[in-house]
């Protein structure tokens, strides 16, 4: 078989694949037109066919962008991942009224909306400590696992943490600027290293756009609070050898106070819900062409937010100012070399920085009784190089490489005061290598298998935390036209962070008594909390396979299950979680009975602080245990479940009606070390609900746009008394019409209005201990109630 007919068929195979349809007319049509101008069709995510080159050969030559194709997953161009892929483009947030990424990954099911998020109210870090509201951003916190194993990108290019859990604030890139999102729930370690334990998002920005869009929303809480206004610009231009797009947002939003809600009327004064927040935010994506071989790209990303929380305790309370700026710079050069062979030079230096404030008022007066600041500062820099190309031929098509190396830097300052609580860095160098087989493809007409392709990856990252290799083995397989089949096995790791690591050690001097009985009057213990600089990397083993059914008779159509099992081990955790310690075998391997006084100096000497609470001074002789609290690979979480999503589309007139959804079931238990019985964790109080889901329709006709969908998510069981609170269904709907192009000032002006939770459902409430804390889980239920926006834009 000729070279070019061997690629065109690989073409047209993996365009099937990836669209999950039959339309082979289609795609045959577009190699055609790729291979009658003498280039190589490339595929990306979306299924889309380009020319690799864009070559005018009747008018003076003029070089345009080479086509660099990105599939989240996978670094083979053109290639396919063996794991479920979620794609959610920039028609169907606009379809579903969307305002910020942040509302996009809320609304996925197989997304968690713990840890670092807006709505997260007091009491709810009872779920870990992840789950606190310290910069106002939205972090991604895939199947539960935390921000820090979920690892988000942009362009490909990882940014920078933020706050103090390694969350990334996704809801500050504008999202007038985005193509599309793409989520990979499934381990991706082999791929991108550190983080990528539940998964991976790489928000993909336009290449392209022309001309100038400007826009307003205003939105409330019709229940009172979360007043907003939003203003936006778009600018972009193209030209024969690149193109140039530049958005900038500001938005102000007040913030939902607890006597705003009926079910909150009883918290202490004042409490927010939901806090205040003002974001200003810019963006600059550019690809030039230099000559018809090299290409440069750069990312640039600029924020600024402050946010105003409160938290009332009865005499007192707390106000909480912080202001967080976000900087990250991405240039990139790919070179096309010889042989279909690509080279990539890469890199990124970010930077976020939190200041706060935080006053101690005095209820009855009003005044400031004492006051605290500090910063959480996070600084990145990453830089690789890699290449990707053909090594031979298969009879299903070109087995293709990707492999590259480079290096990453991350350094952490957490400041009380002048007090400096932690300060650290981290770096590792990594290599890695990606390997595709396709071993059968449709044109060689073998029954019962249509598409055959093994996938391999292997990445090894050696960092101050020790060197991790994870290898991800992953088999596509179609039977037919109408069925894929993906399976996938694959180790994930996620260093410590910076704060476990770094975190100032503290010794405590307690009566025994605080940690059991048994023991004389006058006796202490001596208690260890802080960081550990020794912690191992947390590790992973995970498994995924996906069943998607394409009928090619029924093109418009598409559904997918898929399974995923992770088994999570050496979790990082502060191991002292109740004052039951003494003869509790939970907790034998955190207890020195009996310390000498020579281990006693040694543990003091490596504290930064020493507090008594004996009320006498330090005596070793009355020491009968130390028990450590420190940070420690101890922890293991296993998670399962099951996702189901699917769409269909059909024309109906003039018009067009798409049905689409999604779900996931999850089953997820934890153990604090190798003598605890796993307990749950999915199905209760602060952790994620055991199904989630949301599903919906959108009608297009013409200029008009309609859409309505339902969130559901079940139930979650308070541990401390047994009881299970109340499922929680939200509808979402959103209407649209842009009048398009006229000639005259009405020509492309878009008008929104749109309304989440249409029914303004309360969330279920549970029993709490202190009225400062909110009476409902705000980790999976919003008490935002029913909020109206309207939004005008005009487009030039």
């Amino acid at each position: 078989m000729k070279t070019n007919t061997l690629r065109n068929a690989i073409s047209i195979a993996l365009l099937v694949a990836a669209t999950g349809t039959s339309d082979w007319a289609m795609a045959q049509d577009a190699t055609k037109d790729a291979t009658a101008q003498g280039r190589a069709p490339v595929i990306d995510a979306s299924g889309k066919t380009h020319p690799k080159h864009t070559i005018d050969t009747t008018s003076p030559p003029a070089v345009t962008n080479l086509e660099s194709v990105q599939v989240t997953g996978t670094r083979i161009r053109g290639g396919t991942t063996p794991s479920p892929v979620i794609t959610i483009g920039s028609e169907q947030i606009q379809q579903e009224g969307f305002t910020d990424l942040g509302q996009v990954i809320r609304s996925v099911p197989q997304n968690f909306s713990g840890g670092q998020n807006p709505g997260v109210a007091a009491g709810a870090a009872q779920g870990g400590p992840s789950d606190q509201n310290l910069t106002g951003g939205s972090g991604l916190n895939l199947r539960g696992l935390g921000p820090d194993a979920t690892l988000t990108l942009l362009d490909g290019r990882r940014m920078s943490y933020g706050g103090a859990v390694q969350a990334v604030d996704i809801s500050a890139i504008p999202v007038e600027a985005v193509e599309r999102i793409e989520i990979v729930p499934d381990g991706a370690s082999a791929i991108y290293g550190s983080d990528a334990v539940g998964g991976v998002a790489n928000v993909i920005l336009k290449s392209d756009f022309d001309g100038v869009t400007v826009g307003t929303r205003y939105g409330g809480a019709t229940d009172g609070g979360l007043s907003t206004h939003e203003y936006n610009v778009t600018a972009g231009t193209t030209w024969a050898t690149g193109g140039l797009i530049v958005a900038g947002e500001k938005t102000s939003s007040d913030p939902i106070y607890s006597d705003q809600r009926d079910y909150t009327q009883s918290m202490y004064r004042p409490s927010t819900l939901w806090q205040g927040n003002d974001l200003r935010s810019g963006l600059l994506s550019l690809h030039q062409s230099l000559g018809d071989a090299v290409e440069l790209h750069l990312d640039a990303l600029k924020s600024e937010r402050d946010i105003h929380t409160a938290t009332g305790y009865g005499s007192v309370y707390y106000l909480y100012r912080a202001r967080t700026d976000t900087t990250l710079v991405a240039p990139s050069l790919e070179m096309d070399l010889s042989g279909d062979w690509t080279l990539t030079i890469s890199g990124a230096v970010g930077k976020d920085k939190t200041s706060f404030v935080e006053p101690t008022v005095s209820s009855a007066s009003g005044m400031a009784i004492a006051s605290g600041l500090g910063a959480y500062r996070n600084k990145s820099l990453i830089y690789e190089i890699g290449a990707e190309g053909p090594l031979f031929t298969l009879p299903g098509g070109e087995a293709r490489l990707a492999t590259g190396a480079g290096y990453r830097y991350n350094d952490f300052l957490y400041m009380g005061g002048r007090t400096i609580y932690a300060d650290g860095d981290e770096n590792s160098r990594f290599a890695y290598a990606e390997l595709n087989l396709p071993v059968v493809g449709p044109e060689q007409g073998i029954g019962g298998i249509e598409r055959l392709a093994l996938t391999g990856a292997v990445r090894t990252e050696d960092g101050d935390y020790g060197r991790v290799t994870t290898p991800k083995l992953g088999v596509i397989y179609s039977p037919n036209a109408d069925f894929s089949l993906k399976a996938s096995w694959g180790k994930s790791f996620k260093a410590p962070t910076l704060l476990q690591r770094y975190f100032a050690q503290n010794a405590v001097y307690y009566p025994a008594s605080t940690y059991g009985g048994g023991y004389p009057t006058d006796a202490a213990v001596l208690f260890l909390t802080g960081g550990n600089a020794s912690l191992q990397p947390e590790r992973a083993q995970t498994w995924s396979a996906s069943l998607a059914f394409h009928p090619e008779g029924l093109p418009s159509f598409e559904t997918e299950l898929s399974w995923f099992d992770i088994d999570y081990t050496q979790r990082v955790l502060q191991p002292i979680t109740t004052n039951n310690v003494f003869g509790n075998p939970i907790y034998a391997d955190f207890v020195d009975y009996d310390p000498t006084e020579a281990a006693q100096a040694a543990v003091l000497a490596s504290t930064s602080n020493f507090y008594n609470y004996v009320g006498t001074p330090y005596d070793a002789s009355k020491v009968v245990a130390i028990v450590d609290g420190r940070y420690v690979n101890a922890s293991r979480q296993q998670i399962k479940g099951i996702d189901l999503s699917g769409s269909y589309r059909a024309d109906l007139g003039t018009g067009q009606l798409t049905f689409r959804g999604s779900a996931s079931w999850l089953d997820s238990t934890q153990s604090l070390t190798a003598a605890q019985s796993p307990y749950d964790l999915a199905g209760t109080l602060f952790y994620p609900a055991r199904i989630s889901s949301r599903v919906g329709a959108a009608w297009h006709q013409g200029g008009f746009t309609a859409s309505l969908f339902g969130n559901y998510k079940s139930g979650v069981t308070d541990t401390a008394d047994g009881r299970k609170g109340a499922s929680f269904t939200t509808f979402d709907a959103t209407l649209r019409y842009d009048t398009g192009a006229r000639n005259d000032i009405w020509s492309n002006v878009a008008l929104e209005l749109s309304a989440q939770n249409l029914l303004n459902r309360a969330p279920p409430l549970y029993a709490v201990t202190s009225l400062t804390l909110a009476p409902y889980d705000s980790t999976n239920y919003s008490a935002i109630g029913r909020y109206l926006s309207l939004s005008v834009s005009k487009h030039w």
